[in-house]
């Protein structure tokens, strides 16, 4: 059972994987409660903003209580006005089950029907086609929810199963009628921040597997340089007191315990390596708390109440803020767009170093008979691109507004411009790190006999499962996008998990 009051990061996650959830009683009598709030509220006679008003600059205007329904309607369908390509699947299930969690908190005044009308969408796996643009996250993700609550009135397209259709075709082989809203809901549906958050969310869970396996690439990377592995001593990170720092040099310090190759060149001489390499827990671990404040965030937006008006149902009373403006959310995922951003240039900063014979004293391009053979020259030009591009996308859209609605929506987040770069820049940053999982199991292959440690010679095989040996020349792409899939299916780390 959903439970509003109580959600965790690892329930998120769990619902982002596909987990079965409903709300819990609890949560459904405080939604009755609201409902009968605005119930009295209408009946009253009170001018309440979204309630029997119009919207934005047009809030002065009073709507007589025959025509609460028509204005209810009419909202939806003109906020319906979203472009672009239709957002994954996953991302508009998690949106749905994001508004079931704030519809349950009981500050919203939506009747059970509504709630029940959403419900059946997530148990049927309808997914409305939500289109990825026109929302820039302030009054809530306005068109994409426009969109969700459309489709619950028959309106748009739903994809039932692996067949799009259109909604009201959906909802009659569903045996649903179309919703028919009342006073509040509508606005109750569109405004709220779950379509950024959603969005900030499917980021976060997929960095969180690029970040991972991007520590089982360097620390593989450590072991194929023949590198030191004195920097990863927990006492020089302790007198810092970076808390990401400790946790990824213990993790590194983890990962190569036990390898042959470090313990055939303990007297060696070198004094330092690259910064790339040494210099993982201070990088890497600045990541990782950025990673961690941003799950904090969102774990508190994904149950938060971002509607407008707020109902209080203890005092029949509906008050207008500001919740429903998404700045948290755009602040978080630009944070995850920036450590990602780091991940992805440390890792081929690494690949560079290995590839290269001065630095790695391997052979170059890691290929026997170079020359006729390119080697892995040319996935690191593809990783070098990625990273380049990353770059292009950092800007963070947090700092950036552009008025709306004639002025009275003079401040806007953009969190879903902000959440949609971060998902790309994650699936950028996971081609990175599968090129030098590549590389770095390459470079591991040239100390045979000597073999890497127990827990990265699991790693190596997974790569290998992936991608053999190079003994020469071959076709590169498809091994390296399911190297890539690998990573952001969460198959090339050990359960490295974010916390909130």
């Amino acid at each position: 059972m959903l439970d509003p009051q109580d959600i965790s990061l690892t329930a998120l996650r769990s619902l982002w994987g596909g987990a079965p959830a409903r709300l819990g009683e609890g949560a459904l009598a405080r939604v009755r409660a609201s409902a009968e709030a605005v119930a009295r509220i209408v009946a009253s006679g009170e001018t309440v903003y979204g309630i029997n008003t119009g919207f934005g600059l047009l809030a002065q205007e009073r709507i007589p209580q025959d025509r609460l329904t028509e204005l209810q309607r009419n909202l939806i369908l003109s906020h319906s006005c979203g472009l672009g390509e239709p957002s994954p699947r996953r991302v508009v299930r998690l949106m749905i089950l994001l508004k079931l969690l704030g519809l349950g908190r009981g500050h919203s005044g939506v009747r059970i029907e509504v709630v029940d009308a959403l419900q059946a969408l997530v148990d049927a796996d309808a997914m409305p086609v939500i289109p990825s643009q026109g929302s820039v996250g302030a009054s809530g993700d306005l068109a994409p929810l426009a969109h969700m609550t459309a489709a619950l009135m028959g309106f748009g397209w739903i994809e039932l199963g692996e067949e799009r259709l259109p909604a009201a075709a959906a909802l009659q082989r569903m045996g649903r009628t179309p919703l028919e809203l009342g006073p509040k809901e509508g606005l109750a549906l569109i405004n709220g921040t779950q379509f950024s958050t959603a969005l900030a969310l499917d980021a976060l869970f997929q960095a969180e597997r690029v970040f991972g396996a991007a520590l089982g690439a360097g620390a593989l990377s450590v072991d194929a340089l023949k590198g030191s592995v004195k920097p990863f001593d927990p006492r020089i990170s302790a007198l810092r007191g970076q808390p990401g720092q400790e946790q990824v040099a213990a993790e590194i310090a983890r990962l190569l315990d036990g390898s042959d190759i470090v313990a055939s060149h303990h007297r060696c001489g070198r004094v330092q390596d690259p910064y790339s390499f040494r210099c993982q827990p201070q990088v890497m671990g600045a990541s990782l708390d950025l990673l961690n404040n941003a799950a904090r965030t969102l774990t508190i937006e994904a149950a938060a109440v971002t509607d407008n008006p707020i109902v209080f149902e203890d005092e029949d009373s509906a008050i207008s803020g500001g919740n429903f403006h998404a700045q948290p959310v755009a602040f978080a995922a630009d944070t995850i767009t920036m450590a990602l951003c780091e991940v992805a240039s440390l890792s081929e900063r690494r690949i560079s170093v290995l590839v290269d014979p001065k630095m790695s004293g391997l052979p170059a391009f890691l290929t026997d008979d170079g020359g006729v053979n390119s080697g892995l020259m040319i996935p690191q030009v593809t990783a070098a691109a990625l990273v380049a591009e990353n770059r292009s996308l950092a800007f963070p859209a947090s700092v950036d507004s552009i008025p709306t609605s004639a002025g009275q929506e003079d401040h806007v987040s953009m969190a879903p411009i902000a959440a949609r770069k971060a998902a790309s820049v994650a699936r950028n940053a996971a081609g990175v790190v599968a090129v030098e999982l590549i590389t770095a199991a390459q470079g591991v292959d040239y100390h045979a006999p000597l073999t890497t440690s127990p827990a990265l010679a699991g790693l190596h095989g997974r790569v290998r499962g992936i991608s053999p040996h190079l003994e020469a020349d071959r076709y590169w792409a498809d091994e390296m996008a399911a190297l890539q899939s690998a990573v952001l299916d969460g198959k090339m780390h050990d359960a490295f998990l974010l916390e909130a």
